[in-house]
């Protein structure tokens, strides 16, 4: 004979599923709205969407033109795309196309961005310097015609962890294309950074302010400011992330990157250790690469601790003078060059570069095929 169930126990039971049945009940609004999907078909739609946002919302916007000047701060897990990828948004004029602060696991997908007096895009901390923001993703973003001229960047991104920017094209921009303040452990893949004639752009991608694991590979320049790539660079103290590094950036890697055009290819400024490998360099117009240093206070780190490795470098000597511009503070024989292809095109014969340290398996006056 079974012992029957002690009636305490079904009563618990009850209670158990009860409860349980109306958690799940109760949770499921809230999953639902916070996963929610907004179509904007118009700009008095789009102001009204962004006003209304809430974390995990996904906004798709119908294609044409709409007003740029827009700015959401502290929502998490946003997701701004076209509606048509095929047809993206514009986002015309405005100080910045979109500006988010501290909107950690962001993402932007297929959209134009124009015409901006400041920044194209505008990601950021909020100015709470010692917790990044993580997990912005920017994918087939164009941005074009920022500035024209001074200090203004297609994309401005300032204390993010983990961001990624990947098949993005900026065209035409006053200060950078990409500039990293205070960004650690991201990756920019596959964009294109073509610089426009009145435009007074300074760098294609600028690493500076401790920034510091960053991956730049498959991305194409051309024409992309005075400094294509600028490893490091000049930040005043009180904006660095995290307070108190000693460098302008660290452990940088650069492969498999295409930059035409331009004064040099690459600026080493304040780095304190990277790779510039496997790219293909053409045409630089007044030196191949830089290597500076422009913050100078107490303690900083030289330049230093640079791998410039499997290159294919090709030049004019009618243009090139110095192959390597070495500035004061620097620590140039830290420098490694290995198996480079270098080539004078006009004078094959000087191709081998005046190199601050002997390169090892360097390869001179011989045409090679490009990386892809």
């Amino acid at each position: 004979m079974k012992t029957p169930i002690p009636f305490f126990y079904c009563q618990s039971f009850c209670r158990l599923i009860l409860t349980t049945l109306l958690t799940a009940l109760l949770l499921a609004p809230l999953a639902a709205l916070r996963a929610e999907e907004i179509i904007v078909r118009d700009a008095a739609q789009l102001r009204s969407a962004l006003r209304a946002l809430r974390p995990g919302t996904t906004l798709k916007v119908s294609p044409g033109e709409y007003p740029g000047g827009h700015s959401v701060s502290g929502i998490e897990g946003i997701t701004i795309e076209a509606l048509d990828p095929k047809q993206p948004p514009v986002f015309k004029g405005g100080k910045s196309g979109f500006h988010f602060s501290r909107c950690a696991e962001l993402t932007l997908r297929h959209l134009r961005i124009s015409g901006q007096s400041e920044n194209g895009l505008n990601l950021d901390d909020g100015g709470d310097l010692a917790h990044p923001v993580t997990g912005i993703t920017l994918e087939h973003i164009e941005v074009s015609d920022i500035g024209p001229k001074g200090n203004h960047d297609g994309i401005k991104c300032s204390g993010l962890d983990k961001a990624t920017i990947r098949e993005c094209t900026i065209t035409g921009w006053g200060g950078q294309g990409i500039d990293f303040v205070g960004c650690h452990r991201s990756l920019i893949s596959g964009c294109h950074f073509i610089g426009k004639e009145g435009f007074s752009a300074s760098a294609g991608i600028q690493l500076k302010g401790g920034t510091s694991d960053i991956i730049v590979e498959k991305c194409h320049f051309t024409n992309a400011g005075e400094r294509p790539i600028n490893l490091g660079g000049s930040t005043g103290l009180a904006y660095f992330r995290p307070q108190g590094a000693k460098h302008e950036a660290a452990r940088l890697i650069v492969r498999n990157n295409t930059i035409e055009g331009s004064p040099c290819a690459a600026a080493f400024v304040g780095v304190d250790g990277a790779e510039f490998v496997g790219n293909t360099v053409r045409y630089p117009g007044k030196w191949i690469f830089r290597i500076l240093q422009e913050t100078q206070q107490p303690g900083f780190a030289p330049c230093r601790n640079v791998l410039i490795k499997d290159n294919r470098i090709t030049f004019r000597r009618s243009q090139v003078q110095t192959d390597i511009n070495i500035g004061a503070g620097t620590a140039p024989e830290t420098f490694r060059f290995e198996n480079n292809h270098w080539l004078a095109e006009d004078r094959p014969q000087a191709s081998k570069p005046r190199l601050p340290v002997e390169e090892k398996g360097g390869i001179y006056g011989q045409a090679s095929g490009s990386i892809k």
